[in-house]
């Protein structure tokens, strides 16, 4: 850091390159696209759409990849057989070498974006790392992470393409070109949308752990898993099995930095079950709040089992547990 350069200005440095490493990954999506089962088109305003799963088939190896291109290339995705989760043949493993950085700088689905009004209206949660270009969020300013750059990648959890109008507003936020824009598509229900959602296991804990005020500077490395789950033929069974992967078979391990009553507390607090509306399927949460996101408490959001380290101390701490009984209620199998 120079003599003049305060430290607010050096921690609005970090993030730089989100979108620049995403652009090589976006590449490599578009270049394999045929073997991925993928399409690639423009909007007449010449944003790029990668379509996962609506038009185009998509598949396990693209949900990969996309995952990884979530995460700005910062994290590994890895499909393993077998996993934490007995009976159950096929998990997502993620790991990342700046889990804050990855997970909660562009991974996390915080942008909300919507064009028109009524039955026609489009609504979609924005994830990726056109978000810390954009920096629409107030998360952003609490992290100190901030991207310029040239072009910009989000990926949208949609049934259908965006209007131009609202690639246009994105492009704007983030300060490119429209054509300079690449939306990825990944609808609930496909298989390249199952994998890239349930590649959230480790994000999901890093944002619980930020809104329970542990530092997210703190957390210095981690890594998770998740069952994943079987597809289903209409979005809400989707939503719902997508989600109760973590729920009940997510597990996060965290290495932080920090005393242990704040990483035992951490902990304690970590887990999916510490939440009022844990003890049932998501879809039938979903359902009995009136299909209300807002009416479900946010503290669900979070893996099955957590393990917390503390790199100062050597401690150990572990909370939480896979619950095989209400995932196979959601899977539709039986679990032991």
């Amino acid at each position: 850091m120079s003599e003049t350069q305060s430290p607010m200005s050096a921690r609005a440095q970090r993030g730089l390159g989100l979108n620049a490493r995403a652009e090589r990954l976006v590449d490599a999506l578009v270049a394999e696209s045929e073997s991925l089962r993928l399409r690639v088109s423009r909007l007449e305003n010449g944003t790029r759409l990668i379509d996962a799963g609506i038009a185009a088939p998509g598949g396990l190896e693209a949900g990969r990849l996309i995952a990884e291109l979530c995460l700005a290339g910062l994290g590994r995705v890895r499909l393993e057989g077998g996993g934490q989760t007995r009976d159950w043949p096929l998990s997502v493993q993620v790991s990342t070498r700046d889990p804050v950085l990855a997970c909660l700088g562009s991974q996390y689905a915080g942008w909300s974006l919507s064009h028109g009004e009524g039955k026609g209206a489009f609504h979609a949660l924005g994830s990726g790392p056109g978000r810390a270009m954009s920096r629409k969020e107030p998360l952003f300013d609490a992290l100190g992470i901030c991207d310029q750059g040239d072009s910009a990648c989000l990926i949208l959890e949609v049934d259908r393409p965006p209007p131009a109008e609202l690639a246009d507003g994105i492009a704007a936020a983030c300060g490119i070109a429209p054509e300079s824009l690449t939306l990825v598509l990944t609808p609930t229900h496909s298989l390249a949308g199952t994998v890239q959602i349930v590649a959230r296991v480790l994000e999901v804990a890093l944002h619980k752990a930020h809104e329970l005020g542990f530092p997210p500077a703190q957390i210095i490395d981690g890594t998770g898993t998740a069952p994943l789950p079987p597809p289903a033929a209409d979005f809400l069974t989707a939503m719902g099995r997508t989600n109760d992967a973590i729920l009940f078979g997510g597990s996060v391990m965290l290495f932080v930095d920090g005393s242990d009553d704040d990483a035992r507390t951490l902990c304690e607090r970590l887990p999916s079950s510490a939440s009022r509306d844990y003890g049932r399927p998501f879809a039938e949460v979903f359902k009995a709040a009136d299909y209300d996101f807002f009416a479900i408490d946010p503290m669900l959001f979070s893996p099955a089992r957590v393990t917390v380290n503390v790199l100062r101390s050597g401690s150990c701490f572990r909370a939480g547990e896979l619950d095989p009984a209400l995932l196979g209620r959601s899977f539709g199998v039986t679990l032991r």
